[in-house]
């Protein structure tokens, strides 16, 4: 039996829960905070919106925030604008998942005195408010918007912003114009069609044709203007393809009707013109918002951050904008407020939300000395840290770019169905001159509207929309998992592999290494304590966290050799720190030795506790097809012990990075395609080697930078459920294509028959693009278990 759930939020109930009355029912909700916020919603008369919802609401806190750092000018400089009537400004909201949230906050947002402007948008969870700044400050607003749950943050620029609005807006305005002059079009076009006893007045008939020219000629060049102007570039770089095929089409329609009315001839074609512009600019809109979804988590990410920071200076604090942050300056966070760039946690620990980076719902726990990163949110407690990173060089900045600029470079299969479609194109073209040259030799009445139905059903538009309608609603469904892809050809890779190799340390295990037990073989072992915890402090390497802060001795020249140990001197003395043989000429054994290379001073055993989900990551990768193996630098027990819980059966110990590169080509030479996953620098060959690769955020810097994919967040499943995507994606794009080209190749008889008339083949043609475009939307729900 279900546990009772909030009537808000969805969360359990305590046990004595609290309750409000909606629509003459009683409901249980979770919490004050919920309460009041129910309570309010139907006060306000706007409880439809629990009846429209498609899922639970995001919980409310009990006290909302101070949000009257907004009403600054410092904090609103670059981000709002001034309007005619007041100022305007764009949020990102956490909690806005469907079309009901941005109804409730339009119409919550509206009846607050002074708002003059509410814009909600669910798919991008952005909220465009145009406030007067003598009737309300904007934190008033902001209040009632984190009231009912919706938790706002700074977006990008409002230039940026304005510029989005733009484009959405002349999209919007397009596509209307295009039904509404579509419509009449087409109704005054079926008049002329059903005069089939040519009984209608000539007076009668010149006037519906010249009506139908003037509500077509907006259509035409105002809601066609993306094809011309997309012709206009495809033909400047020598590269003809669906643009060109649709703007030529059109033009023909249009023009050759203007022709036809003007010299009174027997047929025109405004409703064929018209509803080629339609409809396609309805599937291009489509992919657009499969476009807008992909980016609107990472941009989600990249934007969410605190209008304001407390940063300590002489001896108390000061509230500063985010942007005023630099390196080395100590900020402070209370509890429930988010940190404003990467640091070094101070003074205590804390446990910080970071499920607006990675998706995980649960805290996690931080020392002192641990790394806190812009965008995640300090719980329970209040936080200190020393600023590492601010702004554009945060990590989560960073990958963002990355991820981007992946997605602006376009994949294989892109190409490859770019070029097809030109190809198509060039050839369409012939076949439309030959089929014109034949129906003249025939029936010359009738040979160009054949040839205009030739070039309108078979313009590949279709084979243009499905791979990049596909791809971008896949990227959209990673992102929401908590996965950046960062190479163009990622997915396609992923798909196809079937042997996937993983690092050990970091990537199966936590890479948060416990020393077990401490030997000093000659000398105190405090000491040797001391000079490990200095070398190991400026590696960059897991077992860092094994000795703790450096205990009071600092290092110097410490260089690091992969996949063998540290190296640097203390106190002016030599020190090596690592495998038996690099540290003390000794046979190894899976410890850790400390000595100068010849000479044993101490032994380490470290403990490395496996992730939670690492034997099921793994399982789950088996069940896909995909065969696991081990390759790590630790020693022999060590890994043989890992492979063994996790049943593993091809694993190797004591690998260096070279060693793991040159496993992964005999893999590859033997057929096979390599998914690598790792996350310290000595992965990095093995990452840039690979088919395709993966890396755990929380590794080194080098391995993200060498890798196709980040796993934002400790998750190791996120891995089996990437691959189950990309098949799934393989195969929509595989059905895109293949529907495309099937629907191409048989259309193009009928049309040359001439049993399909303009009109008509503009709607398969679009029906056809609209096909791939909805099938490509299904990936937006992708179960682990599909294929």
């Amino acid at each position: 039996m279900p546990l009772p759930v909030c009537f808000h939020c969805g969360e359990p109930l305590p046990a004595e829960p609290l309750h409000v009355r909606i629509d003459g029912v009683e409901r249980a909700v979770c919490c004050n905070g919920c309460g009041a916020a129910a309570n309010w919603i139907r006060d306000a008369g706007l409880a439809d919106y629990y009846r429209l919802r498609d899922g639970a609401g995001a919980r409310v806190d009990v006290l909302p925030g101070d949000y009257s750092a907004w009403d600054r000018a410092d904090v609103q400089a670059g981000h709002a604008s001034t309007t005619p009537t007041g100022r305007g400004i764009t949020v990102v909201c956490e909690g806005m998942h469907c079309a009901a949230c941005a109804w409730l906050i339009d119409h919550a947002l509206r009846r607050e005195p002074g708002v003059q402007d509410v814009g909600a948008n669910a798919v991008t969870g952005r909220v465009h408010i145009e406030w007067d700044p003598a009737r309300t400050p904007l934190s008033a607003v902001l209040a009632r918007l984190a009231a009912l749950g919706y938790k706002p943050h700074l977006a990008q620029g409002e230039d940026a912003e304005r510029e989005r609005r733009r484009e959405r807006n002349r999209m919007i305005a397009r596509l209307g114009v295009a039904a509404l002059g579509a419509t009449q079009a087409m109704m005054f076009a079926e008049a002329l069609y059903l005069d089939t006893a040519r009984e209608m007045a000539p007076a009668t008939r010149d006037f519906f044709r010249w009506i139908t020219f003037l509500v077509s000629t907006p259509v035409v060049f105002f809601s066609g203007w993306p094809f011309l102007a997309g012709m206009a570039t495809e033909l400047r770089h020598r590269r003809p393809g669906m643009d060109t095929l649709v703007a030529t089409s059109v033009l023909l329609a249009y023009f050759a009707s203007l022709v036809e009315t003007l010299r009174e001839g027997a047929h025109v074609w405004y409703d064929a013109a018209v509803m080629f512009v339609l409809f396609l600019l309805a599937a291009r809109f489509l992919e657009r918002m499969a476009r807008r979804q992909a980016s609107a988590r990472l941009d989600t990410l990249a934007r969410a951050q605190p209008a304001l920071a407390w940063r300590e200076a002489d001896g108390g604090r000061e509230q500063v904008p985010v942007a005023a942050l630099a390196a080395g300056d100590v900020v402070q966070v209370a509890a429930g407020d988010t940190v404003p760039a990467d640091g070094e946690l101070l003074d205590a620990g804390a446990a910080v939300d970071e499920s607006l980076l990675t998706g995980e719902s649960t805290p996690v726990a931080k020392a002192a000395g641990d790394t806190l990163y812009a965008g995640s949110t300090c719980r329970e407690s209040a936080a200190r840290l020393r600023v590492l990173r601010t702004g554009a060089e945060t990590r989560l900045s960073q990958l963002t770019r990355a991820v981007e600029k992946a997605q602006a470079n376009r994949p294989r299969i892109a190409h490859f169905a770019d070029t097809v479609a030109m190809r198509f194109v060039i050839t369409l073209f012939l076949i439309a001159g030959v089929v014109f040259w034949a129906w003249w030799q025939v029936e010359p009445a009738r040979a160009f509207e054949i040839a205009l139905a030739v070039l309108v059903v078979s313009c590949p538009c279709a084979l243009s929309l499905a791979v990049p309608a596909a791809l971008a609603t896949a990227h959209g469904a990673l992102a929401r998992m908590g996965v950046l892809a960062l190479g163009a050809d990622a997915l396609e890779s992923l798909a196809r592999a079937d042997t996937v190799v993983l690092d050990k340390t970091g990537t199966l295990t936590l890479g948060q290494p416990r020393l077990q037990r401490a030997e000093a073989i000659e000398g105190d072992i405090e000491r040797w304590l001391a000079v490990a915890a200095a070398l190991e402090s400026n590696a960059g390497h897991p077992l860092a966290l094994a000795f703790g802060d450096g205990r009071g001795a600092s290092a110097a020249q410490v260089q690091a050799s992969p996949g063998r140990g540290v190296s640097g001197f203390v106190d002016g003395v030599e020190y090596r720190l690592g495998q038996a043989a690099f540290a003390a000429g000794r046979d190894d054994d899976g410890a850790l030795w400390l000595g100068d290379g010849s000479r044993a001073l101490a032994r380490f055993e470290v403990a490395d506790p496996l992730r939670a989900d690492a034997g099921a990551a793994v399982a789950a990768l088996r069940g896909l097809g995909l065969r696991p193996v081990l390759l790590s630098g630790d020693g022999e027990a060590t890994v043989r012990a890992v492979a063994g819980t996790l049943g593993i059966e091809d694993f190797a110990a004591r690998q260096s990075p070279e060693g793991k590169l040159e496993a992964v080509h005999a893999l590859q030479a033997a057929g096979h395609r390599v998914l690598a996953v790792g996350d310290g620098i000595n992965d990095a060959p093995l990452l840039a080697g690979a088919d395709v690769s993966a890396a755990m955020a929380a590794g080194a810097p080098l391995a993200q930078r060498s890798a196709d994919l980040v796993l934002a967040g400790p998750r190791l499943m996120r891995l089996p459920e990437s691959v189950a995507l990309a098949r799934r994606t393989r195969r929509i794009i595989r059905q895109n294509l293949g529907w495309a080209l099937a629907y191409n190749v048989l259309a193009l008889p009928f049309a040359a028959l001439g049993w399909v008339t303009p009109g008509i083949a503009a709607l398969g043609m679009a029906a056809s693009s609209l096909v791939v475009t909805v099938n490509a939307l299904r990936l937006g729900r992708t179960p682990l278990g599909e294929q």
